[in-house]
């Protein structure tokens, strides 16, 4: 079992908690608005990478109801518990690093904090991924704790439970995106306050895939 695993295996575990905290939670809801606002399409098809419960797929619905919404996440207890939050989007227990297996191409995909269970290599892995499925003007949404990368270690939760928790930089983010073909249209920072007190700074990125130059 790999890191994430052991992640997906305590939010597992305690699904219920995460819900009763986040479900309602407002601080980014600004962010999904941006985002919201920047996928002009339609009836627009959109990923909820790392989806949780469903929280963010449950405010996204209220703003864009016509969205059609497929959740992934690697806890079925959160797949449980999104379908129900959520009874007109799709969800699945699925590992987003294996995003590219997905039969069609997105409007907008949007991962909630699903990079700091996720290293160096495999965010920008996962924005090389995202880059490949998203239609062109496709927006991409990440979120993140920011910190040197070279900080990620085990934390032990509230819950008493350890998980292996990768901070990430915007330098390399930013650099990710932008070889991948996206143009970044938002940068924005919250501070955060974790359950022992101490505070985090929360990183959030919102890109838009270029449409690709014509060949001569």
């Amino acid at each position: 079992m790999d890191r994430s695993q052991q992640a997906a295996a305590v939010f597992d575990k305690h699904a219920v908690l995460y819900q009763d905290r986040f479900m309602d939670f407002e601080l980014y809801n600004d962010t999904f608005n941006l985002f919201c606002a920047r996928v002009r399409t339609e009836k627009a098809h959109v990923l909820d990478l790392a989806c949780g419960p469903g929280n963010i797929t449950k405010y996204l619905l209220r703003q864009r109801p016509d969205f059609k919404i497929l959740g992934l996440d690697l806890a079925p207890n959160m797949i449980e518990l999104a379908k129900v939050n959520n009874p007109n989007a799709q969800f699945l227990v699925m590992d987003c690093r294996k995003i590219r297996q997905l039969p069609h191409p997105y409007d907008g995909i949007i991962c909630g904090f699903g990079l700091p269970y996720l290293s160096k290599e495999e965010a920008i892995q996962l924005i090389k991924d995202a880059s490949s499925i998203l239609k062109s003007n496709g927006v991409l949404y990440l979120s993140t704790m920011e910190d040197d990368n070279s900080k990620s270690d085990f934390k032990t939760g509230s819950t008493g439970d350890q998980v292996f928790m990768n901070y990430h930089q915007a330098d390399y983010l930013t650099t990710a995106l932008q070889e991948s073909g996206f143009q970044i249209i938002d940068i924005s920072r919250k501070d955060f306050q974790n359950p022992d007190g101490t505070m985090s700074v929360d990183l959030v990125l919102i890109a838009e895939k270029s449409n690709p130059l014509p060949r001569l």
